[in-house]
Formats: structure tokens, C-alpha cells, sequence
């Protein structure tokens, strides 16, 4: 499972996940429902799975993420925050999700406890998430943090690890990317990307850090670009004014108010015409793609089609 799904990967052909985010309830399974109704595993590399996003109470995502990758026979990058986890319990959590076969791992510093839903939650946060890049790669030489052998060894686990888009110093992005290939990770999501430009210089980044980090794991590392399709003109406008590491052109500012103005099935209209758009172009010089729409497959199957 895992050779297929590094070989897609690697090869030129397209590669593209889906992000599937747990209820705030106590089964998958609906959600699992959906994507099947959809035929969407059919037409995908495989999922990923977050861990309880802006710190909002959901089902674990590991659990969730082995219940997907039992549904559907592929792959899920299982998100794992720093948040909410010391070191005891991100190994613990390794070693048992290992023995599940779920081996693809989203390292994510995580976001503050202080937007949690939850009264008086406290982050514990040991570190930022090169922390569990490198607690992988020790695992993966068959160790423990602290060094002790592991009898049994674990199968090998594949790091991905996460880049903001944008930055007014493109150069702290490059650091970024720099630094995770170094902690051993063996791909690197973006946030969302909305420009064709932007995307090249993202490329042309991460080719630049594959080339100077030491480890030689980087070699063969793989940029994945984020997309979140935007349907909604006050969505485009928070996302610009109010997300960090992310650029909104303002062409799509101005197209998606405009389109407001004539009611919402003109501006839906218009959003996903302009999400297909960018997406298909930014597929054909870069075919490895990662999508995020909040659990929107209906907008997922719509903007792959036969890809």
C-alpha cells in the first residue's frame, strides 16, 4: 500500500489527497459514507486525517485515520499536533498506530490552545514540530527518543511536515522548508495557493532546499501545494485579511464581491469557476496536490473530475 502510494508520490503522474476533518461525535463512518457515495477514494492518491483543528474538540484523528485507511485500502497521512501531546505520548502513539499500518505522518506544531472549545484547555507543546520529525527518525533507525533499541522495530514511517505560502520575506519561507527537510521530513504541504506565480516560486524554493539540506532523505522529498477552493466572497476576503502565510490575489477579491452583489448562486458559480481554474493550472507544472474544503467532497469530486 504504502510503496504504491510513495510511488505516486515520486512519479509524474498526479498525485492528490483530500483532507477529512472528524466529527464532533463518536463515529467516522458517516463521513466515510459520503466519499464513498461520491466514488472520490477511486479517483485520489489517498487522505489525510487533522488532529482537532484550531484546537476544536473531534474525534482523535489517529483512530479516525485508521478506520479511513481500513475503508478505503490506501494511504492517510495521519495529522499529529504538537498541542496537545508530550514526547511519552507521541511515541506511544507512534508505535501503536505502526502496528495499525498507518505510516504517513503530518508533523503540526498545532494552533494555540487559547481558540480551543474547550474551558481552560492547556497546551502542553514541548516543542514545535521538528520535535516529531526527529523523534521519527529515531524511531525509524529503531530507537526510542532517549536512545533505547526497540524490540520489535517499526515499519518504516513517512514524515510530511507543513509550509505557509506567503511570506513578505519569501527567504523565512525557504528557513522553514530548509529546516523540516533537515529534521528528516520526506514532503512538505503547503498552505493554500491562489496564484500561478506564487506557486513557481514555491517550486523553485524547495528545489533550492533539496539541493542544500544535509540530510539525504531530502533528495528524494516532495513539495505538495495546498489548495482550499473558495466559494464564498467573505471567505476570500478573511482568508487575505486575516490568515497569515497566505495571498489572495486581489483579481479574486474583486471577481467574488462582484459576483455577491447578483446572490449567492452567481458568486458560488463564480468561486468554483475561479478554484477549477487555478487548480488545473497549478496541476499541470506541479502535479502534486493536497485539498482542504472543510469536508466538501461534493466541491473536491467537482474540482478533480477526471484528472
Amino acid at each position: 500500500m504504502f510503496e504504491k502510494f510513495c510511488k505516486t508520490l515520486h512519479g509524474k503522474k498526479n498525485f492528490i489527497t483530500v483532507e477529512i476533518t472528524p466529527p464532533h461525535g463518536a463515529s467516522i463512518k458517516p463521513t466515510i459514507e459520503k466519499i464513498k457515495a461520491l466514488n472520490l477514494h477511486e479517483r485520489v492518491a489517498g487522505f489525510s486525517v487533522t488532529d482537532n483543528p484550531l484546537a476544536k474538540l473531534k474525534m482523535s484523528g489517529v483512530l479516525s485515520a485508521i478506520q479511513v485507511q481500513e475503508a478505503f485500502k490506501k494511504p492517510v497521512i495521519a495529522t499529529m499536533s504538537m498541542r496537545d501531546k508530550n514526547k511519552l505520548s507521541l511515541q506511544s502513539t507512534l508505535l501503536g498506530a505502526n502496528d495499525f499500518d498507518l505510516r504517513a505522518i503530518l508533523a503540526l506544531t498545532g494552533d494555540p490552545a487559547k481558540f480551543s472549545d474547550q474551558p481552560s484547555v492547556k497546551g502542553v507543546l514541548e516543542r514545535d514540530s521538528t520535535l516529531l520529525l526527529s523523534i521519527i527518525y529515531r524511531l525509524n533507525n529503531g530507537f526510542d527518543y532517549s536512545n533505547k533499541e526497540l524490540n520489535p522495530k517499526p515499519k518504516p514511517i513517512y514524515p510530511f511536515a507543513v509550509s505557509n505560502a506567503h511570506a513578505k520575506d519569501m527567504r523565512r519561507i525557504k528557513k522553514g522548508m530548509l529546516k523540516k527537510l533537515n529534521y528528516g521530513a520526506r514532503g512538505i504541504v503547503t498552505q493554500p495557493v491562489y496564484d500561478i506565480e506564487n506557486a513557481k516560486e514555491l517550486i523553485e524554493i524547495f528545489e533550492e532546499c533539496k539541493h542544500e539540506s544535509v540530510r539525504e532523505t531530502a533528495k528524494d522529498s516532495v513539495l505538495i501545494l495546498g489548495q482550499f477552493p473558495v466559494v464564498r466572497a467573505r471567505t476570500a476576503n478573511f482568508i487575505a485579511d486575516k490568515v497569515p502565510g497566505i495571498t489572495v490575489p486581489k483579481n479574486i477579491i474583486e471577481e467574488m464581491d462582484l459576483a455577491a452583489m447578483d446572490g449567492n448562486e452567481k458568486e458560488q458559480e463564480v468561486g468554483f469557476n475561479l478554484s477549477k481554474e487555478i487548480f488545473d493550472a497549478i496541476l499541470k507544472i506541479h502535479p502534486k496536490m493536497h485539498l482542504m474544503t472543510h469536508n466538501r467532497f461534493d466541491l473536491c469530486s467537482a474540482l478533480i473530475g477526471d484528472n
